[in-house]
């Protein structure tokens, strides 16, 4: 657990200045004052919404776009707050949730389980989630532990969709 310290706690206004910051936090998402993590996912949600209408190839390419712009953004907000990986950094849970939803159909039952697989996997971090978490710095770090529970999450709802 981070406790955060006076000047953390003041430094928060800067989501709202800075546009890094703003994604970092997933839009204001990654203020929630519990569960930042799955308030982040949540609001990955209307996103993934509009981005599951494209083909999926354009899907797929905003995906990792975001993925390898997160590493900057990420980073950049990591260094400012001076707090790696804070909690409140939450474009990471974006872009996992989206992974999850790669090729999956567009149906509130599978929205819900895509959402549930990745809260899980992302919370619980089963290897390597959890050595890359531990081991794994910068803006990279952040990110790739939720790519890695995306695509854990991932392909067990394939499989569930392909097999039902």
């Amino acid at each position: 657990m981070i406790i955060l310290d006076k000047d953390l706690i003041r430094s928060r206004h800067k989501v709202w200045q800075n546009p890094w910051h703003f994604l970092a936090f997933g839009f204001g998402s990654g203020l929630a004052k519990f569960a930042p993590g799955t308030f982040g996912t949540l609001a990955a949600i209307p996103v993934y919404l509009l981005m599951v209408q494209l083909p999926w190839l354009i899907y797929g390419l905003i995906t990792l776009v975001a993925f390898v712009i997160g590493i900057h953004i990420c980073q950049v907000t990591s260094d400012d707050l001076q707090v790696h990986d804070f909690s409140g950094i939450v474009w990471d849970e974006f872009v996992g949730f989206w992974i999850t939803m790669f090729l999956i159909p567009l149906e509130w039952q599978w929205v819900l389980w895509g959402f549930i697989l990745f809260r899980f996997f992302d919370i619980v971090k089963p290897w390597p989630i959890r050595f890359l978490d531990k081991h794994v710095h910068g803006g990279f770090g952040i990110m790739i532990d939720d790519v890695l529970a995306g695509l854990f999450a991932w392909l067990c709802l394939y499989l569930t969709v392909e097999f039902t």
